[in-house]
Parts: C-alpha cells; structure tokens; sequence
C-alpha cells in the first residue's frame, strides 16, 4: 500500500508538473531523436529558437546510416506554432515547418514537416515530427 501510494504520488506530480510547449520569443528548445528518412535510419539534433508569438527558426543535423554508407544532413529550419493559435493545452503544441540545408548526396536539402510536441515535465517532453522523413525523441527546455 505504502508503494501505491508514492507511485501516485509521484504520477500525479510529474502530469501536474508539465512545461509550456511553446513560450514564445525569446523560448528555446532541443530536440534529440531517431530519424528515418530514403538515406536510412539515423539520429537528430536541432535547437529552435522563438521570433515572435507563433514563430520560430533554428538548426539542425541528422546522421544517417544504411549498408555502410553514411550520410548527414545540415540545415536552417522555421516552424509556426498551433498550440497557441487553436488554444490546446498549454504543454502540447503542433507545428508544421521547413528545413533547408545541405545533404551529403544530394547536394541540397528540403523538407517539410508536421510535428508534435507534449511536455510532461518542466523542462522535458516528446515530439514526433513527420514528413519527408519521421523522427521521435526527446525535447528538452532551455
């Protein structure tokens, strides 16, 4: 019963905890995670960093590795932030945006994306992000 009762009580502080998704200017995040994409599976990392009250631009970069070969990506990304604009919860934000950078093979990168973001702490959270490639992770605030 005493475990029970410190696993709730742990629970219950961790969901009435959460973080604000998306602060606005001035709010930084990073984001790291497992990307799949044409090149193969591979890790990412980026940082985003609010402009304004629905906007935000930062940078990024993926590794990807298939069959021995591998290949990176390195990129300037913008997003615009939903969460505010369809009043959701304060700890969830949806997202769509872009990423144009350099790709290894290809020269020149472009993507576009709709991601996901939940907070379930202060200062840690999840995003999934889906697109032209698909990563899931964790995003931390700064």
């Amino acid at each position: 019963m005493k475990n029970l009762l410190i696993t709730l009580c742990f629970l219950l502080g961790v969901f009435f905890s959460y973080g604000q998704s998306f602060d606005g200017k001035g709010d930084q995040k990073i984001n790291i995670g497992y990307e799949a994409y044409g090149f193969g599976t591979g890790v990412k990392a980026t940082y985003d960093y609010g402009l304004g009250k629905l906007f935000s631009i930062g940078a990024g970069a993926s590794a990807y590795f298939n069959d021995g070969e591998n290949d990176y990506y390195i990129y300037a990304r913008s997003q615009v932030h939903l969460g505010i604009a369809f009043d959701f919860p304060c700890q969830f934000d949806l997202y769509p945006g872009i990423e144009l950078g350099y790709l290894s093979s290809e020269k020149i990168g472009v993507s576009g994306y709709l991601g996901i973001r939940y907070f379930i702490t202060k200062k840690m959270g999840i995003f999934a992000e889906i697109g032209n490639n698909g990563s899931v992770g964790l995003t931390f605030n700064v």
